[in-house]
């Protein structure tokens, strides 16, 4: 059997399990994701129900002989994430692509990290999207989909500011010979979009726009038929209904 105490982890999704019970789905920083029982946690006496939801940070331990392991400790590590409008529902953006991109105990120790910070940065009035766009830069680099260069002579020598590039997925981008107003609506960036999102530099409008675009576009395959709720839950007016969807 195997047994694990005090891991770090947080709960990216939970729904109700038998009677008395959650299934969860969390994110490890050691094994990666993986689904838990947590027993009983229902039960009006359970002091876990409170604690066992997204954005809290904890230590828990669980065992088990299979993939579906048993939780039999949960507690706070840390404070809460306080996320709330938009930044609540990137939230859930960030849980549902962990949840559909990583693979069941696939450990990514700095991608943990990472998302951790995602979650401080989050907690905010409003919305920054290039917290998002960061995220899935650093999603896509560590699973091994890293679309552009890290380095300044990379860069340099692929793309030129003024010229448009077209993106192939499992190919890459090629130069292109279209302007930029059918760059807009179609798999085609700008050199200097490009470039912008490589260096993470956010200050140009049109660039953070264009790297939103990439990723859709970069995501989509990798994705495949699987939804992301949490895209249509900007479109919801009140947070009681963010939290009926939540579970």
């Amino acid at each position: 059997m195997k047994r694990i105490l005090l891991q770090a982890a947080y709960v990216l999704h939970r729904r109700p399990y038998r009677e008395n019970s959650f299934l969860l789905e969390v994110f490890t920083r050691e094994y990666g994701c993986l689904t838990v029982i947590a027993k009983g946690v229902r039960n009006k006496r359970s002091t876990l129900q409170g604690l066992l939801q997204p954005f809290i940070p904890l230590l828990i331990s669980f065992a088990g002989k299979h993939d579906l392991m048993t939780l039999s400790h949960a507690e706070v590590s840390a404070s809460a994430a306080h996320l709330q409008g938009d930044c609540l529902f990137a939230g859930f953006y960030l849980n549902e692509l962990l949840l559909c991109l990583l693979h069941r105990w696939d450990a990514h120790a700095a991608l943990y990290a990472a998302y951790e910070q995602t979650l401080l940065a989050l907690q905010g009035d409003k919305l920054e999207q290039r917290i998002l766009r960061c995220f899935e830069k650093y999603l896509l680099e560590e699973l091994g989909y890293a679309i552009l260069p890290r380095t300044e002579s990379s860069l340099n020598a692929l793309f030129s500011a003024d010229c448009f590039y077209r993106f192939i997925p499992e190919e890459g981008f090629v130069i292109s010979e279209l302007d930029q107003h059918s760059a807009r609506t179609a798999n085609i960036f700008s050199g200097k979009s490009l470039l912008a999102f490589a260096k993470e530099d956010w200050q140009d409008e049109e660039s953070l726009a264009d790297a939103r675009r990439l990723m859709r576009f970069v995501l989509a395959p990798l994705l495949g038929a699987r939804p992301i709720h949490s895209r249509r839950l900007f479109m919801q007016p009140t947070m009681k209904e963010v939290m009926s969807n939540e579970v």
